[in-house]
């Protein structure tokens, strides 16, 4: 059973969510604010947290920071701003997907529904790069990359990657010296149904950039191909 953790101030609507969710199948947490939303994170094997960003002390931006720090849990991001920068500055710091207020119950349980699909997918997809790819080393210059070991090292260091960096590099490295459009590499890493636009994969390119290239300024690893998307070159 999927454990969620609904995060949000406002009793009626965090009712309202646990009520509906729990109605799927789903194993329901909540929380009120911040901090005791930290507390159960990290006493919890959760799947899923839906965090609102207007929340009480410790907002739902901050919080969605430290757990980025913590956990890679999937986070849907709720609030009632309909503003671009929130969005934005969401998915910069981790956030997986976001929705504004008011919105549908109905689209919002596909939402969620989606989101679990796709972090099993991306999962089953890197498994089976990781077996494709056997239990050899690739090594570009001073950057090796070892799959059966799920690290990546440059110059002897190992480098600290999110989830979603590592992906994404593997992909890269993957199909090395091919035009990858962005919509492509969506499709690809962040699965079919993911609901973001091509910024989060801008965000994460320039991310992997600041620790897999000699100078992220001049990139040399990472292509940009204008118009177009990245090329890997290794």
């Amino acid at each position: 059973m999927k454990k969620i953790m609904v995060v949000e101030d406002e009793p009626a609507l965090r009712e309202t969510l646990e009520y509906n969710l729990a109605k799927q199948g789903y194993e329901m947490h909540t929380a009120a604010d911040g901090l005791a939303a930290l507390e159960i994170a990290r006493k919890e094997q959760l799947d899923l947290i839906l965090l609102d960003i207007m929340l009480p002390g410790l907002d739902g931006l901050e919080v969605c920071r430290i757990l980025r720090q913590e956990s890679t849990v999937p986070i849907l991001m709720l609030t009632a701003r309909d503003e671009e920068v929130d969005k934005i500055v969401g998915l910069e710091i981790g956030a997986d997907d976001y929705m504004t207020k008011p919105f549908s119950m109905r689209e919002l349980l596909a939402r969620v529904k989606a989101l679990l699909r796709r972090v099993q997918l991306t999962q089953e997809e890197i498994e089976t790069q990781e077996q494709l790819a056997g239990v050899k080393t690739r090594t570009f210059a001073d950057l090796v990359i070892d799959p059966s070991r799920h690290e990546v090292r440059r110059g002897g260091e190992l480098l600290r990657l999110k989830p979603k960096e590592y992906e994404l590099l593997i992909f890269l490295a993957a199909n090395q010296g091919a035009v990858l459009s962005r919509d492509l590499i969506l499709e690809r890493v962040w699965g079919w149904d993911y609901t973001g636009g091509s910024r989060t994969v801008d965000v994460h390119v320039r991310w992997l950039r600041e620790k897999i290239e000699p100078d992220p300024a001049e990139p040399t690893r990472i292509v940009t191909v204008r118009g177009t998307g990245y090329r890997f070159e290794g």
